[in-house]
């Protein structure tokens, strides 16, 4: 011990300075060998795995503004399509519309036709009835006048030949 008493960590001796120089160098060589190559290789590692991460991310992001776009002309051809049905729809509606209001036309006057058709039927028929009433009245009136200006059965019996002979003659 007396050894540590001689002792100074301010001026080392030679034989202090050359073992701590070994022993260091020993220990950077296995710290080197044992920790800072597998420190250094996950590190590394670690680099890789951050850069591969990084371009599949700028990848995804390349994928989704593509995706994105394409999206937008769908939706914008979705719209067209869209406004493509619904123009043809109102299209085929006023069609229709108009094609039923032409149908209504045609079938009023149809209707109007008929209606007139049936009144002129109606007011001949009418016309004729009263015709027949107005003469059926006239032979009445006349059979009774005849009956009491011919007072004897042999000038009716001549009269009645008499008819029968201008009738046949008409």
């Amino acid at each position: 011990m007396i050894f540590l008493l001689d002792f100074s960590p301010i001026k080392p001796d030679f034989g202090l300075l050359f073992w701590s120089t070994v022993i260091f160098g020993l220990f950077w060589l296995m710290i080197g060998k044992f920790a800072f190559r597998p420190i250094a290789n996950a590190l590394k590692k670690r680099e890789e795995d951050i850069q591969t991460s990084l371009d599949q991310a700028k990848k995804a992001r390349e994928e989704m503004a593509n995706l994105k776009s394409e999206n937008e002309e769908l939706l914008k051809l979705a719209q067209e399509e869209r406004q493509k049905i619904l123009r043809e729809a109102k299209e085929a509606k006023d069609a229709i519309v108009a094609e039923a209001r032409e149908k209504a036309k045609d079938e009023s006057k149809r209707i109007v036709a008929e209606a007139k058709e049936l009144i002129e039927n109606q007011k001949m028929a009418a016309i004729v009835d009263l015709k027949n009433q107005a003469g059926r009245m006239a032979i009445e009136i006349a059979e009774k006048i005849m009956r009491k200006d011919l007072a004897g059965d042999t000038e009716q019996e001549a009269f009645v030949k008499k008819l029968v002979d201008d009738t046949k003659l008409n």
